[in-house]
């Protein structure tokens, strides 16, 4: 049931997938994380300096685009496995997602869609008085954010699942095989990170907010030609029917015989399908386990059950998905932190950037090319990984790998707490510097004697906390999900940064209504303002919900038993 088949649907007869079939697909990744990252990291700027919003807005704004991109993805896996498939699935989304970066380019070049810059310098920035953009203006520009947010649901859970689908599980060295494609996979995210944190924002720089959007698009219409170039070399997984009917009918059914024993005289044994066929297409049989007792229920065949009605009878493998799923959850649901993390740092390093020296040399960077640096890591990690930390971890665990995917996740989440504490001590040293030097009331001049270098220690931190994190994660769900519902396996990991996301944005507005004193009497710790606000307090706290955090994971780890 698990056999790849061609476009068409047929067995495969000539050899296809492989590396070749799997450089086609990156480039599709590669772009699509371009234009995420791009707009992170330029859009704040830009609803700042040409919209006329205030930060805090503009970045929840933001928030909400990178939380729609990530936790509708849910949506893109369940079309993937129940009905189109994988291909057809990022063909159709990559499509829209061309769509809505074309209609952010268009504001950003049209002069109708935002706001009169007459007059609307640094000084009436910071006080407020510039023209604010039209209610329609702001509505366009939302529209055509969040249907490119809505077009990433397609992408991102099948982009990896498919790649991963190009290499045959019957070879002998697969399993090194899907292991250097996840590592290769997230260095293609890398690269297209690192181009937007410095090409898109030099060409900003340069020619403007038009060129830098529409950069964004024409790369990502000829990474989507690059896309269907590939598609006589691709490898196919017929899509399954519809997971979630097949997980409400486990829940029916289990529920239906819920007061029956299996003691009972009329109990017959689980029921499966005779023969190596699974009933469900695209996936081989599951074994039985004895987690999740109450589901076996929907398995539990009687003497009047004839199997011809699946919301009272199911197979042994349709109940083990449902518990594969629900065995799942515990452990990307623990990198949703990690997610609020990288997203606080989107916003408030930038912040701390715009305070500090960027200058390198006699070469000054601009504030928005400070993100570069976590992806340099990550690119310098995943280019020494094989050479240097599996060799000397295969020592220390024995494991051929290096270490097991979710001892990757752990390390990741380890890393990202000494990320978020050291921010907090060199933030409360940036803090105190600029009230003894008089910047206090100057939240956006750079102070000369205090280098943005210093955010170096924190971003290659949280580069290196990524790569164990988030590869680890992606490998773990791809091998672990069930074969019928991989793309939703997969979505797992881009819903906890979308909840990560959303998480973000509800934790900026408490920490504001909380520490906010009565009558405007007090900054908030996340003042727009940011000498007079406490963000050392704020990465304090996100260093102690981060230790939290990673004491539930160890906890869901070590009951997590592999497939």
């Amino acid at each position: 049931g698990a056999t790849p088949v061609n476009i068409h649907g047929k067995p495969i007869i000539n050899k296809t997938g492989g590396w070749i079939a799997a450089l086609f697909i990156f480039g599709n990744e590669m772009a699509e994380r371009m234009a995420y990252f791009g707009l992170s990291v330029n859009m704040v700027a830009f609803m700042f300096y040409v919209m006329h919003r205030p930060f805090s807005s503009s970045a929840s704004a933001v928030n909400n685009f990178l939380g729609i991109s990530q936790a509708s993805s849910v949506l893109g896996g369940f079309i993937a496995d129940a009905y189109l498939g994988r291909y057809w699935t990022i063909a159709i989304f990559t499509t829209i997602y061309l769509a809505g970066l074309t209609g952010i380019t268009l504001v950003a070049t049209i002069k109708v869609f935002v706001p009169n810059q007459d007059q609307c310098d640094q000084i009436a920035l910071l006080l407020g008085n510039c023209e604010p953009a039209k209610s329609w203006q702001m509505m366009y520009l939302y529209t055509v954010l969040y249907v490119t947010g809505f077009g990433a649901a397609g992408i991102r859970p099948c982009v990896s699942s498919f790649g991963a689908d190009q290499f045959d599980e019957r070879s002998r060295n697969y399993r090194s095989h899907l292991d250097r494609f996840f590592n290769f996979f997230y260095l293609s995210v890398t690269v297209g990170a690192i181009v937007a944190f410095t090409a898109v924002v030099y060409i900003q720089m340069k020619h403007g907010w038009g060129a830098a959007f529409g950069s964004l698009a024409i790369a990502m219409g000829l990474s989507n030609m690059l896309f269907f170039a590939g598609t006589p070399m691709y490898r196919h997984r017929l899509p399954g029917g519809s997971p979630l009917t097949r997980v409400a009918q486990v829940l029916v059914a289990a529920f239906r015989k819920r007061n029956v024993s299996f003691q009972s005289s009329e109990f017959v044994g689980l029921y499966e399908l005779p023969g190596k066929r699974s009933a469900i297409k695209g996936s081989s049989k599951i074994a039985h386990t004895d987690e999740f007792r109450y589901l076996d229920k929907a398995a539990l065949q009687l003497k009047d059950d004839d199997g011809a009605n699946p919301w009272r009878l199911c197979t042994v493998t349709q109940v083990e998905e449902v518990k594969i799923l629900l065995k799942l959850l515990p452990i990307p649901a623990c990198t949703i932190m990690l997610s609020v993390v990288l997203t606080e740092y989107l916003t408030l390093s930038v912040q701390q950037a715009y305070t500090l020296n960027t200058h390198m040399g006699h070469l000054k960077l601009p504030v928005t090319c400070m993100p570069v640096f976590p992806g340099l890591s990550i690119f310098v990690l995943l280019s020494l990984y094989y050479s240097v930390f599996v060799p000397i971890s295969r020592q220390i665990t024995g494991n051929p790998h290096g270490a097991s995917q979710l001892q990757r996740v752990g390390i990741g989440l380890a890393v990202s707490i000494l990320s978020v504490a050291w921010a907090g001590v060199f933030e409360r040293y940036r803090r105190t510097y600029a009230i003894q030097h008089g910047y206090e009331a100057s939240f956006l001049t750079q102070m000369p004697d205090l280098s943005a270098y210093w955010l170096l220690i924190q971003y290659c931190l949280i580069g290196i906390a990524e790569v164990f994190c988030i590869v680890g994660l992606l490998e773990f769900l791809y091998e672990e999900a069930p074969d019928a519902m991989r793309s939703i396996g997969s979505a797992y990991a881009a819903v906890a940064g979308g909840l990560g996301c959303f998480a973000a944005t509800i934790l900026n507005s408490i920490v504001k209504s909380v520490t906010r004193g009565k009558g405007e009497t007090r900054e908030s710790w996340l003042s727009q303002n940011i000498n007079t606000g406490r963000f050392d307090y704020f990465y304090w706290l996100l260093t102690v919900m981060s230790l939290i955090n990673f004491a539930a994971f160890l906890y869901a780890a070590h009951c997590y038993q592999y497939r």
